[in-house]
């Protein structure tokens, strides 16, 4: 039977008083000693030390242990919470790797799925199956647009949906809610979400809302129908009155660099008239999709598309094929390189790529440079900017192992465009309040026990093309749930992680 002990909690309030409060215990608690802490909220890092009980903290402040009680000592290291990627595809494969390291060693304990319109459909198998087989992290997750779409329309979806296969999808749409779901999901530069209307979209947005849910997006377009598609997803807040956000911000046309504040400038516009517009990024000037999304038009064989491509989105070595199924030796190679192997023209080759990823079977992945780093700097410190990874693991792009520790190594150590405790807010809590979490994202007691013990002079990430899944460094221990998943660098085989359900207002 657990023995029950009241001890005497200080804690440091904002204005630098301490108060003192009881909290009780069990003999199988865990107390972190001689931590800084930084909880999640922006405030300044403070010294003292955190306990947990089960999944939750119970107190912090000036604690001392008690006996049979666990003690870890932090030796001064950091104590934060747990990074939550509200943009992440971490959930592929999380069944065959379930210690999920590639995001769990950067630090990530929550991760948001169901992104760019496509999901694990129904969004109940996925939650019951996470919660006979859970994995080392939490999984939280929208409705995929484009799944239920697919679902509804099946191979006829190259069109405008009919207001019967809307309702059809608004049916689908509210069962998912009702089984916990955030919200909405789109991604309407691919297929079949690229042929929906702006007003089959409100119409379900208009649905989640009703649940108290929330729109995320893959907007139109993230280069050359860029302030268009921005301007329909301000739309979808302001007529479904719903909290929206854009997934993964960037200006990824040359066209567009340099007009990062025009950007913010819409934003804040549109919030100022009330609109809960928000936006998630990560630390990269290149992205990773496939072929199709260069054309949007989908005139794969359209030569002044192609050139177009080439002049203004990625220049013939800025585009990197790492997945070509049906020609493996293409793979690793730029299009100008592959030019040059087939004595062919640049323009030529993505179309002919292009064309021959659209066949059964053919699976095409391109890493693609189009964005400039300042306007990644000056998207990432707009205050309504959370961090995400938009990564997987297995993937070429770095992203997957490395995006949260690389902010903390180049825009927090090596730029300091921030401080330290302004980029965990930007992994945390910010985190949790676009994704609508209570008790996630922040030290405090009653809070779940989501924990990153870090030190803040030597995080770093190590990921790069040529080596995505190197991991992340100066990660020294990772609580979900109360549970150590990371130790030293190492899986602990243990799997704590919960499903996350929305919360209803």
């Amino acid at each position: 039977m657990a023995i029950i002990i009241r001890v005497l909690v200080g804690f440091l309030l904002g204005a630098g008083s301490i108060v003192s409060v009881a909290a009780e215990v069990t003999n199988a608690s865990t107390i972190i000693l001689n931590a800084w802490i930084v909880d999640g909220s922006g405030a300044p890092a403070r010294r003292g030390a955190v306990r947990l009980q089960d999944d939750r903290i119970v107190a912090m402040g000036e604690l001392e242990p008690i006996p049979g009680e666990h003690i870890v000592d932090a030796g001064g290291l950091t104590l934060t919470p747990g990074f939550i990627d509200t943009h992440s595809h971490h959930d592929r494969g999380l069944f065959e790797q379930r210690d999920a390291m590639a995001a769990v060693s950067q630090g990530v304990t929550t991760i948001v799925v169901g992104q760019d319109g496509s999901m694990t459909w129904p969004v109940k198998f996925l939650f019951d199956k996470l919660e006979q087989t859970p994995a080392a992290i939490n999984v939280a997750s929208y409705i995929g647009h484009g799944s239920i779409r697919n679902f509804v329309m099946n191979a006829d979806f190259s069109r405008a949906a009919r207001p019967e296969e809307i309702e059809r999808m608004r049916r689908l749409v509210s069962e998912g809610m009702g089984y916990g779901a955030l919200g909405l999901a789109t991604g309407l530069e691919y297929d079949p979400g690229i042929y929906s209307t702006t007003e089959e979209i409100l119409v379900l947005a208009k649905e989640v809302a009703g649940y108290g849910g929330r729109y995320i997006s893959h907007i139109r377009s993230e280069d050359r129908y860029f302030w268009a598609a921005v301007d329909e997803i301000v739309r979808i807040g302001r007529e479904a009155k719903i909290p929206v956000q854009i997934s993964h911000m960037k200006l990824a046309m040359v066209d567009w660099w340099g007009q990062s504040q025009r950007l913010i400038y819409v934003l804040e516009r549109a919030r100022s008239e009330g609109v809960d517009i928000t936006g998630d990024i990560y630390p990269y000037e290149y992205w990773q999709s496939d072929l199709s999304v260069l054309f949007p038009e989908r005139d794969f064989t359209n030569r002044k598309t192609a050139e177009f491509v080439l002049r203004s989105i990625s220049p013939p070595e800025g585009l990197l094929i790492t997945k070509f199924t049906s020609e493996p030796a293409l793979e690793s190679l730029t299009i100008a390189q592959i030019a040059v192997l087939k004595g062919k023209d640049p323009a030529a080759v993505l179309m002919d790529l292009t064309v021959r990823s659209q066949l059964e079977n053919v699976e095409d992945v391109v890493i693609g440079t189009s964005m400039r780093s300042d306007d990644v700097a000056a998207l990432i410190q707009w205050p309504q900017a959370n961090i995400c990874s938009d990564g997987a693991s297995p993937s070429r792009h770095p992203r997957g192992s490395g995006a949260f520790t690389k902010v903390l190594r180049v825009y927090v150590r090596e730029q300091k465009l921030f401080s330290f405790e302004a980029a965990i807010h930007k992994m945390t809590g910010l985190s949790a309040a676009h994704m609508g979490f209570v008790d996630r994202g922040v030290i405090r007691p009653g809070a779940y026990a989501d924990l990153v013990l870090l030190d803040p002079e030597q995080v770093s990430d190590h990921s790069t093309i040529e080596h995505p899944e190197a991991r992340s460094v100066g990660i020294d221990k990772v609580w979900v749930n109360g549970v150590v998943v990371l130790n030293e660098g190492e899986a602990t085989g243990h799997y704590p992680g919960q499903v996350i359900r929305r919360v209803d207002p």
